[in-house]
C-alpha cells in the first residue's frame, strides 16, 4: 500500500516537469521505478528481521530470568536436607570366662558383712585409722572366697536391637553449613546397658561412647558441628562442634557405607564421640589428587570447677590433640597418616567411680599413637569389584604416679581383714608394688594391625568380606563407639576374626541415599591378654590365670558372635 502511494506521487510530480523530461523514454521510466521498488522491499524484509530478533532476544532474556529466578528458588528450597537410617541386629553371643579372683565382688560381700556386724569390730576401732577386721573363720574364709570365680560360659542367644539415626545438613550462608546427627540404639526388653562387667567399653557409659552402646529410647545429640569452607578464598576449612569421630576408615566397609571424606579418623586409632575441633587445608596438587591435611583437637573430659590459686591433687581436664595427613585421596586409593596424644588421661570417665569401689578419679598419664591406614579397590576384577584395605597402629603411655585408688579391703594373711584408706590397686598398664607404689611404673608399647578385603558382586548386589586384627599385650585403643556387641574388636589384645555377607535390595531408590540390605556376619574373638580396650592394670596372660588372680573386670577368654541386620538407609 505504502509503495503505490509513493508510485503515485512519482506520477503526479512527473506531471509537474518540464515538457523535455517529460520525453523521456517510457521504459527507462518503469524500470528505475522497479529497482526502487525492489530496494524498498529488501529494506522491508530486514525491518521485519530485525524487529523478529528483538522479539526472540526479549523471549529469551525472560527464560534465563525464569531459569535463574527456579535457581534461587531451589537453593533456597534446598537449604536443608534430611536423611537417616534405620537398623534392627539380633545378635547371638557366647563367651568363655576365665578363671579369676573379681575384686569388685569381694569388696561388696566385706561391705555388706560389716554392715550386719558379721565382721566383728575394725582394729583400732577407728575408721579414721587403718586397722583390720578379724571375724570367725568361717566369715574370714566366706569374705574372702567371694571373689574367688571358676571359668564358666556366658551366653545371651537372643539380644535384639533398634538403632535409628537422623541426619541433617543446613546450609546457613556462603561456605558455612551445620551438620547434625541424632542417634537412638536401644536393646529390646532393656532401658540399661548389660551390667555384666566384662569389658570397660560395654560396662561403662561414657561421654565417648553415648548413642553408640544399646540402652534405652533416648535419642541423643551424636554429632552437631559447623563448617567454615574456603577460608579467605583459600582452600583451608575449620569446624567446631561434636566431632564425626566414630565409625572411621576402613570400618565403614563392613558397614556397607561411604568414608567420611575429609571429617573422619582412622578407626583402627580412635572410635569417641568427640566434642572439639579441626582446623585444615586441602591443597591442590597434581601429583597427588585429594591431598589435604588437618589440626584436630578434642576434649575427653571437663574436670569443672576448682578453686582458684589451689593446684595441689588437682584433677585436669583430659584433651587430645591429632594430626592427620591424607596424601592422596581418590575412589580407587585412599592414603592416610595419623599421630595424636592423650593428655592427662583419666582413670575413669564421669565424676563417679563406674566399679562402685568410691576410688578418686584422677590424673594417670599421657597417652601417644601413630598409625596409617591404605584402602583401594581394583574395579572391574571377574563380576565385580575387590576393596582392600590395611591399617596399623602404635600406642605409647607415659605414665605419672598417679593410680586408681580407694579405700579398700584385703587379706592380712593372719586370719584378718585389712581396711586400706587409699591404697593403690592398678595404675597406667601397670600394677603397684608390694607396698602400694608406683616404683613398677613404666612406659608401655603396643601395636596392632587391621586387615581386611570386600567383594562386591554387581550383577546380585551381594557382597561378602572377610578381616582380621591382632593387639599385642600393651596395645591401648581409643574406640570404645565401635560398632562391635562384645567390645570394640581393634581394641583388643588378641586376634579376632570376621566374616559377612551383605546383600543389598534392588528397589529402586527414592530418597537421595535410599537402600536396603541385610548383613549376616561372624566374628570369633581371641582374647590372650586381659583388659582389652581397658588402661588400668598390668595386662595378664588369660591362659595363666587362677581363681586367685585379681581383677576389676571379668576376662573373657574366647568369645563368639553371630549376627543379623535388616538395615534401611533414607
Amino acid at each position: 500500500m505504502r509503495i503505490r502511494k509513493f508510485v503515485a506521487v512519482l506520477l503526479s510530480l512527473s506531471l509537474l516537469l518540464p515538457i523535455p523530461a517529460f520525453a523521456l523514454d517510457q521504459s527507462d521510466m518503469l524500470q528505475k521505478i522497479e529497482a526502487l521498488s525492489k530496494q524498498l522491499e529488501h529494506m522491508k524484509q530486514q525491518l521485519q528481521d530485525m524487529q523478529k530478533k528483538d522479539a526472540d532476544k526479549e523471549e529469551r532474556i525472560t527464560v534465563v530470568e525464569k531459569k535463574s529466578q527456579d535457581s534461587k528458588d531451589s537453593a533456597s528450597a534446598s537449604w536443608l536436607q534430611l536423611g537417616g537410617d534405620y537398623r534392627f541386629r539380633s545378635d547371638y553371643l557366647t563367651g568363655k570366662v576365665a578363671n579369676h579372683y573379681h575384686f569388685g565382688t569381694m569388696q561388696r560381700d566385706v561391705q555388706t558383712r560389716i554392715a550386719n556386724g558379721t565382721m566383728g569390730a575394725l582394729t583400732p576401732a577407728t575408721a579414721t585409722v587403718p586397722g583390720y577386721y578379724s571375724p570367725a573363720a568361717a566369715v574370714y574364709a566366706a569374705a574372702l572366697g567371694s571373689g574367688q570365680t571358676n571359668s564358666y560360659i556366658a551366653k545371651n542367644d537372643s539380644l535384639f536391637t533398634n538403632r535409628f539415626g537422623l541426619n541433617m545438613v543446613a546450609k546457613a550462608t556462603e561456605d558455612i553449613q551445620v551438620k547434625a546427627r541424632l542417634l537412638m540404639y536401644k536393646t529390646w526388653g532393656n532401658s540399661a546397658i548389660d551390667q555384666s562387667p566384662f569389658f570397660a567399653d560395654r560396662f561403662v557409659l561414657m561421654d565417648g561412647n553415648l548413642g553408640h552402646v544399646p540402652t534405652d529410647n533416648t535419642l541423643r545429640v551424636d554429632q552437631a558441628y559447623a563448617t567454615w569452607s574456603n577460608i579467605g578464598g583459600a582452600p583451608v576449612w575449620f569446624s567446631v562442634g561434636r566431632r564425626p569421630s566414630t565409625g572411621g576408615i576402613p570400618t565403614n566397609i563392613r558397614q556397607n557405607l561411604e568414608k567420611s571424606g575429609t571429617a573422619g579418623v582412622p578407626g583402627l586409632l580412635v572410635d569417641y564421640a568427640f566434642d572439639g575441633l579441626t582446623l585444615g587445608v586441602a591443597p591442590d596438587i597434581d601429583i597427588l589428587p585429594g591431598a589435604y591435611a588437618k589440626f584436630c583437637y578434642g576434649k575427653g573430659m571437663d574436670s569443672g570447677f576448682y578453686e582458684q590459686g589451689n593446684y595441689s591433687n588437682r584433677f585436669k581436664d583430659v584433651q587430645f590433640y591429632g594430626l592427620n595427613i591424607v596424601p592422596y585421596d581418590t575412589d580407587n586409593l585412599h592414603v592416610e597418616l595419623q599421630w595424636q596424644k592423650g593428655k592427662d588421661i583419666f582413670a575413669y570417665p564421669g565424676s563417679s567411680d563406674p566399679f562402685g569401689l568410691g576410688a578418686a578419679n584422677k590424673n594417670i598419664g599421657d597417652l601417644t599413637w601413630y598409625g596409617s591406614v591404605v584402602s583401594g579397590k581394583i574395579e572391574k576384577l571377574g563380576f565385580g569389584d575387590l576393596n582392600l584395605f590395611g591399617s596399623f597402629a602404635v600406642s605409647t603411655t607415659d605414665p605419672n604416679d598417679n593410680m586408681y585408688s580407694g579405700n579398700f579391703y584385703s587379706d592380712n594373711g593372719t586370719g584378718g581383714i585389712y581396711y586400706n584408706q587409699n591404697a593403690a590397686l592398678a595404675g597406667f598398664l601397670y600394677d603397684p608394688d608390694a607396698r602400694g607404689g608406683s616404683t613398677l611404673k613404666r612406659s608401655r608399647t603396643g601395636s596392632a594391625y587391621y586387615l581386611g578385603a570386600r567383594y562386591d558382586i554387581k550383577p546380585t548386589l551381594t557382597k561378602i568380606g572377610a578381616e582380621y586384627n591382632r593387639g599385642t599385650k600393651y596395645w591401648m585403643a581409643f574406640t570404645p563407639a565401635a560398632d562391635d556387641m562384645w567390645t570394640g574388636k581393634l581394641g583388643t589384645r588378641g586376634s579376632v576374626y570376621e566374616v559377612y555377607l551383605i546383600q543389598e535390595l534392588n528397589k529402586k531408590p527414592i530418597a537421595k541415599r535410599g537402600k536396603a540390605f541385610a548383613r549376616l556376619g561372624y566374628q570369633k574373638y581371641n582374647f590372650e591378654y586381659t583388659g582389652s580396650g581397658f588402661w588400668l592394670g598390668e595386662p595378664k596372660k588369660i591362659s595363666e590365670l587362677t581363681t586367685n588372680s585379681n581383677s576389676l573386670l571379668r576376662p573373657i577368654q574366647s568369645a563368639d558372635n553371630i549376627y543379623l541386620t535388616l538395615e534401611v538407609m533414607f
